[in-house]
């Protein structure tokens, strides 16, 4: 049957249109495919640069502790972190461990990616290796298995970090003290203490007298604030302290007591998380250092560094040339002085403590009323 020329066209135009449509949509879906084939590509080099790495979990300040609790394992592509990062949780661990002599425990990797530990025992660097039944460390030395008795140090955060920080061990420190057998918590209500102290700070207690001489006498000690009523106390602290470390406070404070104008204070660190403790100056009197280098429960390594300590020279001469001097100039009031502190001592911590009972009683009355 003959189409008039008109319905010719027509067609011919409708199968041109559908020619022309889809070629486009045959190139809109090859750019489509395209796209599509590059996101998956880049999805995969993304996913292959893609590392674990720590991070915190929450805000930390400098000096402060690190336990594990605040680290959580995440992923980060791998263009972002650096080198000294780990995804390994026993290195950072292993970090915090020493020897009884403080040697430190240092981790590298080998070629497989494996941690290996090693240790410096007199200039010479041996591989730790852990049995596997027992679970001890060893290391092989003159063809023997010499088992260690490692220690745990706290890690501290060297500076401010928010949460989400990715942990490496530039923005780490070993900690100054590990928790021994002596150490116990101490109560102090005798310390004038900065404005803004807070639980977490770390200080020196200094001894400072009315001549102008300051000296220390621990150094650079956690603090914590007991919490009575609603508010800290105003007066009283807490810390640890190793058995030498409360003889010498002990002398301190009776040492300030019998002396008129002297101050027992503390003084804040700035940066804790990367300043080294100082080294204490304050020297106890002969009684005092008789007990200390007698006395049973006072460690090995703290007895002898006592005794390297008061065996020098110097030590005699600062006790009886500043602090003798100044509690001998003041010999008539020093018995009258030290009553009447000690007995101001007594009677705030007396109150301190009924404070406390109170308001814990204060407490179970509210939750009493409550229920």
């Amino acid at each position: 049957m003959a189409t008039n020329p008109m319905q010719r066209k027509a067609r011919n135009s409708f199968l041109l249109g559908m020619l022309v449509m889809l070629v486009i949509s045959g190139i809109v879906i090859a750019f489509l495919i395209m796209q599509l084939m590059s996101r998956i590509q880049e999805e995969r080099e993304s996913a292959s640069n893609m590392v674990n790495a720590y991070v915190l979990t929450q805000d930390v300040k400098s000096g402060q502790v690190i336990t594990n609790d605040m680290l959580q394992l995440t992923q980060v592509d791998r263009t972002l972190v650096p080198s000294n990062a780990t995804s390994d949780l026993s290195v950072i661990q292993n970090y915090a461990l020493q020897d009884k002599e403080g040697n430190q425990i240092t981790t590298q990797y080998d070629n497989q990616g494996n941690a290996i530990m090693y240790i410096t025992i007199d200039n010479t660097r041996y591989q730790v290796q852990q049995d596997e039944s027992t679970g001890n460390y060893y290391i092989e030395r003159n063809g023997q298995e010499e088992y260690l008795e490692l220690d745990s140090v706290p890690i501290i955060a060297k500076v401010n970090m928010n949460a989400n920080t990715l942990i490496t061990t530039d923005l780490i420190s070993r900690g100054d003290s590990v928790v021994q057998d002596d150490v116990r918590r101490q109560e102090y209500n005798v310390v004038v203490l900065p404005i803004d102290l807070a639980t977490g700070d770390y200080i020196d207690i200094r001894l400072m007298l009315p001549n102008g001489q300051d000296f220390i006498v621990v150094s650079k000690k956690e603090v914590e604030i007991p919490f009575v009523g609603d508010t800290d106390s105003e007066d009283t602290i807490w810390v640890n302290l190793s058995e030498d470390e409360i003889l010498h406070m002990s002398c301190a404070i009776i040492d300030a007591a019998r002396v008129s104008g002297a101050k027992l204070y503390a003084t804040k660190y700035t940066e804790p998380g990367m300043q080294n403790a100082a080294t204490p100056t304050y020297v106890v009197n002969s009684d005092t250092s008789a007990l200390l280098q007698s006395d049973p429960n006072i460690l090995n390594s703290a007895m002898q560094a006592i005794r390297d300590r008061y065996n020098s020279g110097n030590s005699a001469a600062i006790r009886n040339d500043y602090i003798n001097s100044v509690i001998n100039s003041q010999a008539d009031q020093a018995d009258s002085n030290l009553q009447t502190n000690m007995e101001d001592s007594i009677t705030r911590s007396q109150e301190a403590r009924q404070d406390y009972l109170d308001s814990l009683a204060g407490g179970a009355t509210t939750t009493t009323t409550t229920q």
